[in-house]
Formats: C-alpha cells, structure tokens, sequence
C-alpha cells in the first residue's frame, strides 16, 4: 500500500481542489491500494467537517501544530502504507501520479526513493508569484515526493527544528543522499503547483534567510558553498531576471522583488563579517 500524507493548515479550498484529484475513480490504480491522510494544523482542526462531509474515504488526524515538517511527520507516524507520498494541499496531482509511483516501486526492486514532476499550467504573471518546480530532479522538493517509510525512519523523517518553513525538503534530501543513492525521478508522476502570490515577499525572504542558517550550523561544510559570494551572485542574478521580466509582468510586484533582490546583498554581507551567530 502506498501512503499519501497531505499537511494541511487552514486552506480547504485549496486542499478540496487537491482531494478531487486522488478520489477513486480519478486514480488509476485500486482504491484499496493507497490511503490519503490529511494531517490538520490548522488552529480548529476546519479540515475535520470538511473531509467528514465530503471526502469520508480520507483519513483525517489533528496535527501537531509545529509548521510542516513536524505535520508531515505525523502524518507519517499513523501510515500503514510501506511508502509515503508527501502532496502539498495546494497542489493538483494528476490522474496517473500514484499508478507511476506504483509501477515504479515493482519495477525498481533497488530504488529507495522517488520525487514527481512539479510544474505549473499557467504563465508567471507577477514578480509576487513563486512556485516550487521542478522539471529534470535533483530537487526532492517534498510537496511531490514518494519514499520507502523504513527509510524515512532510519533518516528520522523531516527536521522539525527549522525556524521556518523553508530548507527542510532540502536537509532531508542531503540526509537521504549521505546514506544511499537509490532514488529516482518519474516525470509523469506529477502535480501541478499553481503560481501563489506572495504579497509578505520582503518577510518571506528575511525567514529563509534564518532558515539558510540553522542549515548552515548544521552542515558547516555548506558554509564553503553558501558564502557571502553565493548571496552576491543570487543579487546579480535576481537582479538580470528581474530587469529582463520586468515588461513582460507589467511590472507587477516590481517594487518588493527589487527590495528582495537587495536583501541578498544585505546578507552576504552579513556573512561576509560574519555577524550571525550559528547555533
């Protein structure tokens, strides 16, 4: 049996759009061949009506109310299933992501680990819309992710001790690949993963910014890689896109993706003189 476990936190509309997409008759393998557990952080547990009401074939549990990684986590802790499929409540998988994952898994006796296509339906029309993709692998980003839950243990699943967030699909993966390289990407294993306007950009990036850290004091071997020169580049690069984009978005959300792009100058020099604690 595969597992799919959907954190949740206050969003049902999008995590209907998300469920209509795994019903049964939808899925093309056997209903009695997966779960799907939507594990609720939201503060009054709004997915229970919801999944009671319309969806009585998902397994609802309250979260834990510790941001994503601890609400994967549990989701994790109650699956019956030998794998675990990780879906965001905003996205929309399609109709063959768990007959791919299925196929995959008796295929590969070898592979330990899988991560689906993400991509989006639509163009970006706005510096304020960002979207997790990821076309060729290498990301294991864990909104569309499918691993053997006997190694999801041994890795201790997600680290709940990110201050946000954000870099922990990243540690998991860099967790995986220090212990095994039997993993794998199916392109038609995918969802799509609509633009989301983020209109607190300037605060979202001040968050991974924190996030980058505790990466860092937990691998400082990353320190090499992400130097003051890696945020100076990310400036000049950011810099080039969003000039080169800024027509095409009729300058939507220019003014905060400009401040955005400073803060990466404002960073590397906070690295440069080292002035962050690492803890």
């Amino acid at each position: 049996m595969i597992s799919v476990i959907i954190p949740t936190c206050n969003r049902n509309d999008l995590l209907s759009k998300c469920l209509d997409c795994l019903k049964p008759e939808i899925q093309n393998i056997p209903s009695n061949e997966y779960e799907i557990i939507v594990t609720d952080d939201s503060k009054n547990n709004i997915a229970q009506k919801l999944i009671d009401e319309y969806y009585p074939w998902v397994i609802w549990v309250e979260g834990p109310k510790k941001g994503p990684a601890a609400n994967r986590n549990n989701g994790a802790k109650i699956a019956k299933g030998e794998w675990l499929t990780f879906i965001d409540d905003d996205c929309l998988p399609n109709n063959k992501i768990l007959y791919e994952y299925n196929k995959a898994i008796n295929s590969f006796s070898d592979i330990l680990a899988y991560e689906g296509r993400i991509y989006v339906d639509a163009p970006q029309t706005s510096f304020l819309q960002e979207s997790p993709l990821n076309e060729y692998g290498e990301r294991f980003w864990s909104c569309n992710i499918c691993i053997k839950s006997s190694l999801f243990k041994v890795l201790g699943g997600f680290d709940q001790n990110f201050p946000f967030p954000a870099m922990e699909d990243v540690d998991f993966f860099k967790r995986l690949k220090q212990i095994t390289d039997k993993y794998k990407f199916l392109y038609h294993a995918a969802v799509i993963h609509p633009w989301r306007k983020d209109s607190n950009l300037f605060k979202t990036n001040l968050k991974r910014y924190q996030s980058d850290l505790y990466f860092i004091s937990k691998y400082p071997d990353e320190k090499v890689r992400m130097n003051y020169k890696f945020y100076f580049k990310a400036f000049v690069s950011f810099t080039k896109q969003t000039i080169k984009n800024s027509w095409k978005f009729r300058f939507s959300g220019f003014g905060k993706k400009t401040l955005c792009n400073f803060l990466q100058l404002y960073f590397g020099i906070r690295n440069l003189f080292n002035l962050d604690r690492l803890t």
